[in-house]
């Protein structure tokens, strides 16, 4: 399967910091990569390093990997409904509530890990089989018009920019 990069007009702007976070070539290896890439991230943390925050109010580093297993499961349930033809507007998610309500901080990095694995794994397994035409099709996300195509780009997209965040705000204090 090879996606092609969306155009502009199949994605609300919004979305085009994500979009454009992604390199070109096999989407799929890209984030089969980019999942190794939290896993040797995320792996190297001890439960002390997991339960840290850059500033009073801040998530904490398993707070950060449980949004990324939340955010790539809420993803793909609209690869799912949009690649299935489903024209039902979807809504938005808030994330602090999610954060709030998952306590993430009660669980073992490990864990998280575990399930970040699993919910990427779960996405490839969806978009693998999805048939052509399904990628094309146009939903609504958040309010925002959208292709089933776009979505696998902003996972990739919206996980690099948590992993830029955590390298810059986080393991410096680590160190």
């Amino acid at each position: 399967m090879g996606l092609q990069r969306p155009q502009p007009a199949e994605y609300g702007e919004a979305y085009a910091h994500y979009l454009g976070a992604t390199p070109e070539g096999d989407l799929l290896a890209v984030l089969q990569v980019q999942a190794a890439d939290v896993a040797v991230l995320f792996g190297a943390l001890s439960e002390a390093q997991g339960d840290y925050r850059y500033a009073q109010g801040k998530w904490s580093l398993k707070d950060l990997l449980q949004h990324l297993s939340d955010a790539e499961r809420i993803f793909a349930y609209r690869i799912l409904r949009l690649g299935r033809g489903d024209a039902t507007p979807l809504p938005g998610f808030e994330e602090d509530d999610y954060a709030a309500a998952a306590k993430a901080d009660e669980r073992s990095v490990a864990d998280l890990l575990a399930d970040f694995r699993a919910a990427r794994e779960a996405t490839l397994t969806l978009c693998r089989s999805l048939p052509e035409a399904a990628w094309d099709f146009k939903g609504t996300t958040s309010g925002k018009q959208i292709t089933t195509r776009c979505i696998p780009y902003i996972i990739h997209g919206h996980a690099a920019h948590h992993l830029a965040v955590i390298r810059e705000r986080y393991l410096p204090g680590l160190r």
